[in-house]
């Protein structure tokens, strides 16, 4: 495997001595290596761009973004994944996150479940994967057998391919159109890889997602008109949304919500234009769910 060779499996030469740290060295030790994770994911960021212009693109044709990955790795994909939901209304079904192992592994860890090549096919098949799909492999080693069967299929059926590593060279970047590769450098705890790597794959899937929904038209300005209101607290939310959007107040913001049957988008149009609901589903519609678009039109 080579291992000692990865750079995320490196000592960290600042922190040789941590079990005679105090508390606070620690810390502050632990933060200032932190704040080096942003600057190394600002030089990749020209591949992140290409590779959510590509996920709008596929996404566009009734495609999926679905995350792949072993461990960490998988598990934050996974909550990429859950977290778009109540987010942006989508169907839970848009974003989707594949962990090696299966559901258990989110909380326990599932030995082995990452060195098989032909697993990661083989959920992916259960997804019925398509062309208009987008795989994003996760691995901070960049090695994963897992993930790599999982490209090497995507690929096999024509879907969008990414991956998101922590190395230089990585061996899945092999089996990906955009290949993003984040240099943490060495942890702080030795190959500890849910810490600088969790966190960079954690801020890019951050970017990932939400610029991706805006590209498909969830967001206005920049308020999440398309969260789906499902406890009071998301209900005030909606309504404080329509009156940030629209400049009216809080009890006009809550007649347009009422009046839309708590589609925030509608209502947004509706107060703007002074449209109807129907007429404001039709011109959403004709714009592609794009409030900005539904106005100028």
């Amino acid at each position: 495997m080579n291992l000692e060779k990865l750079a995320t499996e490196q000592r960290n030469q600042k922190t040789m001595n941590l079990d005679e740290m105090s508390v606070c060295d620690i810390l502050q030790t632990m933060n200032a290596e932190d704040r080096s994770v942003p600057e190394s994911i600002s030089k990749v960021i020209p591949t992140i761009e290409q590779l959510v212009t590509a996920t709008i693109t596929s996404m566009k044709k009734g495609g999926r973004l679905i995350y792949v990955g072993a461990g960490t790795s998988g598990r934050l994909g996974v909550l990429d994944a859950a977290e778009c939901p109540p987010t942006f209304g989508v169907s839970p079904h848009l974003v989707i996150g594949v962990i090696a192992g299966g559901q258990k592994a989110f909380t326990e860890a599932v030995e082995g479940a990452e060195d098989s090549k032909e697993a990661g096919k083989q959920d992916l098949e259960k997804l019925q994967l398509s062309k208009n799909d987008v795989v994003i492999g996760i691995a901070a080693s960049g090695r994963t057998p897992y993930v790599i069967g999982a490209l090497q299929y995507a690929n096999e059926i024509g879907a969008m391919t990414g991956s998101i590593s922590c190395n230089e060279s990585a061996a899945i970047s092999q089996y990906a159109a955009h290949a993003i590769e984040v240099v943490t450098g060495h942890e702080v705890l030795t190959g500890s890889t849910r810490l600088k790597a969790g966190t960079a794959q954690k801020l890019i899937l951050n970017m990932i997602s939400t610029t991706t929904m805006i590209g498909l038209g969830k967001v206005y300005q920049n308020l999440m008109v398309d969260v789906q209101t499902t406890n009071e607290k998301l209900h005030h939310r909606a309504k404080g949304i329509i009156s940030q959007a629209t400049g009216v107040d809080v009890d006009e913001a809550a007649f347009y919500f009422e009046k839309a049957h708590g589609n925030v988008k509608a209502a947004i149009v509706m107060a703007l234009t002074n449209m109807s609901y129907e007429e404001a589903l039709v011109r959403l519609d004709k714009s592609e769910g794009f409030v900005r678009k539904a106005i100028q039109r």
